[in-house]
């Protein structure tokens, strides 16, 4: 029994060979305490490494906390709508999370603060500007690694599609769009930010067929945050400097 916490440290840092091995050596009170403080500081390092690397995997557009979202500015997001949000089941039931409203109303910005949170649940992310997906894409395809690229993505357990709209993506490109989505169905998640109302997303396809197949694997599988008011850049800028976050 001395053992056993020990045992279970070691297992999960994936030293089984070692968790075998304690049960069968005399081992005092005072070494099993030194060696699980020595385990935990291994961890905490392995954990800290992890989350870098998710961070940086991630690309976010910009840093961002849960904790310093502004819910006092009107934009139709209350204390109550936001703690949903973060709970994250529409994460853990892969659903898609569309976050729409106005320019300046804080859409990328709650988009990466809910990829933080994402991230401290050990879950992968990346980000994607849709504006710059174009030029990616092309040098993509120049190179030949189009599949890779979509394989890729496809482990990824969300994927933040920021700015859909601002810039048409080109038609040569619209197909991988529907490529991601199939890729993600039951898998993963999308968070799509986006001024346009949903309404006029199917104008933004050259292809009605294919635009067709993109919103009905997007929208119908999704949570739908509608933001309004006024910029809260403008807004800001009337007031005296603070260091309040969107």
């Amino acid at each position: 029994m001395l053992h056993e916490p020990l045992q279970q440290q070691l297992a999960r840092l994936g030293l089984r060979g070692a968790a075998e091995a304690v049960s069968r050596l005399p081992i005092t009170d005072e070494v099993v305490d030194t060696l699980a403080l020595l385990l935990d500081a291994e961890g905490l390092h392995r954990d800290t490494l992890a989350h870098a690397r998710r961070l940086k995997l991630a690309k976010l557009g910009q840093i961002a906390h849960p904790a310093d979202v502004d819910l006092r500015t009107p934009r139709g997001l209350g204390k109550t709508r936001w703690q949903q949000l973060l709970s994250l089941n529409w994460f853990k039931r892969h659903q898609h999370l569309l976050l729409v409203g106005p320019t300046g109303t804080g859409k990328s910005y709650l988009a990466c603060a809910l990829a933080k949170a994402v991230i401290d649940q050990k879950k992968s992310v990346r980000y994607l500007r849709l504006p710059r997906l174009d030029d990616e894409l092309s040098t993509v395809q120049a190179q030949g690694k189009i599949s890779p690229w979509l394989k890729s993505l496809a482990r990824i357990d969300l994927l933040i599609l920021d700015d859909f709209g601002l810039v048409p993506i080109s038609p040569g490109h619209q197909p991988l769009l529907l490529e991601l989505l199939e890729d993600r169905h039951q898998r993963g998640s999308i968070l799509l930010t986006s001024q346009l109302p949903i309404k006029l997303w199917h104008g933004q396809f050259h292809d009605p067929t294919l635009a067709d197949a993109i919103l009905d694997r997007l929208v119908h599988n999704a949570e739908v945050v509608e933001l309004k008011g006024e910029s809260m850049r403008k807004l800001r800028s009337a007031e005296p400097t603070s260091g309040s976050a969107e």
